[in-house]
């Protein structure tokens, strides 16, 4: 009965210039040796049959998706249109019932860094037996390292099993000093891993989500397009999780990094003894606390700290790493010729 949907779309800018919209981040080795996305499969073995792992991705990335995770074409969901997490869940939760009635879905994105896969899935197999024993909607919370502000922290409630407290609310992307008073209040990241029974997730949709519920008629129906054209776009967490009162948590007992930004290196790759992060070749000399990705030329830095430093696909990025979250202002700033490229 149990399904896995992988939500593998985005273009990922935030690595930009190595993300391109041909190969954007869930493609690229950025925590090993092979994709994000290649990962998330392979980490699924043993949990879900990789018959019954669905993909939902962009027309544009299909074919690349389906041959790189080699997956049944019938499994990878191309969306008519991008419009956030919960219809693209919505209707991938609705394909794994509609090819098994009784279908338990754990969902997951294919651009995080995990640094156990035992523990993941030891996690995830009680996530899903949470959402069947106890009829609920699971999210898995991470205990915070940081006060984080570009997560979504959970407020765990009343403890519904061991290990498993229903949530009591959600606080998205808080500011530093309400993520330091959420942390102390034991508070976790709300790491977008989920698990829900099929018909549970629909009948929730049906009574909280009003973007999404008036277009689950052509869902049934079978009609996708008409589906896709008649929801407002709305990610899941704020369409349900947050407007649910059937939704507990579970804590996650591995490490777990969504690779945000171009920083994010630093806590999923090793770093050499002076805290540099290098991918290609590099020399750096009296540097410390640098990332380095360069995929032709060889790269000098000397006598600089905290600095992120990319060469690839024609272009070479020069940034403080403290300014890698502003990614999206520089690529607004700058003209289109320079902006866009591709592999």
């Amino acid at each position: 009965m149990r399904w896995a949907v992988v939500l593998a779309g985005g273009s990922g800018t935030r690595f930009w210039p190595l993300s391109t919209p041909e190969n954007p981040k869930q493609l690229l080795p950025l925590a090993g040796s092979v994709s994000t996305a290649e990962e998330s499969i392979d980490r699924l073995t043993g949990l879900v049959p990789r018959e019954r792992i669905l993909v939902v991705t962009g027309a544009a990335l299909a074919a690349q998706i389906q041959q790189r995770l080699n997956l049944p074409g019938a499994n990878i969901l191309v969306e008519p249109r991008a419009a956030s997490t919960a219809p693209a869940l919505i209707w991938a939760t609705s394909e794994a019932q509609r090819r098994d009635p009784e279908a338990e879905v754990l969902s997951l994105h294919a651009d995080w860094a995990v640094g156990d896969a035992a523990a993941f899935r030891r996690t995830a197999d009680t996530a899903l037996l949470t959402a069947r024993q106890h009829q609920c909607l699971v999210t898995v919370g991470m205990v915070p390292s940081r006060p984080e502000t570009g997560y979504g922290y959970i407020v765990p409630g009343a403890p519904l099993a061991d290990g498993v407290r229903m949530v009591a609310r959600f606080s998205e992307k808080p500011d530093a000093a309400t993520a330091l008073d959420l942390m102390a209040a034991g508070a976790l990241w709300n790491s977008g891993l989920f698990a829900w029974s099929a018909e549970l997730l629909l009948a929730e949709v049906e009574a909280h989500t009003p973007e999404v519920a008036p277009q689950l008629p052509a869902l049934k129906a079978g009609n996708v397009g008409e589906f896709f054209r008649g929801v407002t776009p709305i990610s899941i967490d704020v369409g349900l999780l947050e407007r649910s009162g059937s939704v507990a948590v579970v804590s996650g007992a591995f490490a777990w990094d969504d690779i945000g930004t171009w920083q994010a290196l630093t806590r999923v790759r090793a770093k050499d003894p002076n805290g540099n992060v290098v991918v290609g070749n590099a020399s750096l000399h009296e540097s410390e606390d640098c990332i380095v990705w360069t995929d032709r030329d060889t790269v000098v830095l000397s006598g600089v700290q905290d600095l992120i430093v990319v060469q690839a696909n024609g272009r070479i990025l020069v940034m403080p790493s403290e300014r890698a979250s502003s990614m999206k202002q520089l690529l607004d700033a700058l003209p289109p010729e320079v902006r866009d490229v591709h592999s």
